[in-house]
């Protein structure tokens, strides 16, 4: 097991105490920070570490948090991301060669920007994408000169997270320490599944990724994973997040469906941990609708994180 992690989100302003001292308490021993930076749908240009951002996206928030998450002894990814109103990074695409030789560069000036602060804070992994379904493949050799670029100032650990549903589309793993994955795989339909139904319907998904990890001989990250706390959170999580605030809370399912997933992978020799979407430090960041977001927090999956962060 290398990361019993949670993604911690960006606070909108600086923290009142020190609140990573409570992912000491649940067993925690890394965290996921996600510095976001905007980009239009067919835009080339990046934007990031912007005045109007949060304070913890910005580069003074970011080496805040680092460090004290060092000071509580837990291990940091930094998760540069890119964040797309109205749109995805997985439709990503432009149409001229001219174009993406722009937006290469503007995403190499972003990522670096924070490969930067990683090696001045001694940052343990960073994760150098997150589920750009297509220009991770139609650009691979931009990707493989990037990550070549960052370990030659870098020593850490290197990433990348593919989702959940084309990861084996990606070729790059050989040049990475870790296939990251974004396993937000549906299991189940049903408002209440089992725990026993759950990993039943994780055996061929464990097979399948075994198998994967065997063929680059690289260990497996869930870079993210982690349920709503609605009804029917272990199924198609994507098309419950649109109309999330109409949902019946249901912390049981959530529960379940970690405690599920706890089960099927906890003692996978692949399989090396990941970091729960997510986590709201001094309940800072949440969207309005925490009861019945990803967080476990104060809720019924908490304990659940817990029992096996700590066993």
């Amino acid at each position: 097991m290398v990361a019993k992690g949670l993604t911690s989100v960006a606070p909108p302003r600086a923290f009142k105490g020190d609140p990573f001292k409570e992912l000491n308490t649940l067993g925690a021993d890394w965290t996921c920070l996600v510095p976001y930076g905007f980009c239009g749908d067919g835009d080339t240009e990046l934007r990031y570490n912007m005045k109007r951002q949060w304070w913890g996206e910005k580069a003074e928030g970011i080496r805040e948090c680092i460090k004290l998450a060092h000071n509580n002894e837990l291990s940091v990814m930094l998760k540069p991301q890119i964040y797309m109103h109205g749109s995805w990074v997985g439709h990503y695409d432009l149409s001229s060669e001219a174009e993406w030789k722009k937006w290469e560069k503007s995403y190499r000036d972003f990522l670096m920007f924070y490969v930067d602060i990683a090696v001045e804070l001694d940052v343990e992994m960073i994760c150098i994408g997150t589920e750009y379904r297509i220009a991770v493949i139609e650009r691979e050799k931009f990707w493989r000169k990037l990550i070549e670029d960052i370990r030659e100032k870098y020593c850490g650990k290197l990433t990348y997270s593919a989702n959940w549903d084309d990861y084996d589309n990606v070729k790059i793993w050989d040049a990475l320490d870790y296939i990251g994955v974004s396993a937000y795989f549906p299991l189940s339909e049903k408002d209440t599944p089992t725990k026993e139904s759950l990993v039943k319907a994780w055996q061929p998904i464990v097979k399948t990724l075994s198998k994967f990890s065997k063929k680059y001989d690289r260990p497996l990250l869930f870079t993210e994973y982690g349920y709503l706390s609605v009804d029917g959170s272990a199924g198609k999580t994507w098309l419950l997040e649109k109309k999330v605030k109409s949902l019946p809370i249901n912390e049981k399912t959530q529960a379940i469906a970690l405690d599920a997933l706890y089960t099927s992978f906890w003692n996978q020799d692949f399989w090396v941990g990941g970091f729960l979407w997510k986590w709201f430090p001094e309940g800072m960041g949440h969207e309005g609708y925490v009861e019945r977001d990803y967080t476990p927090q104060d809720k019924q999956a908490e304990k659940v994180l817990k029992t096996w962060f700590t066993q």
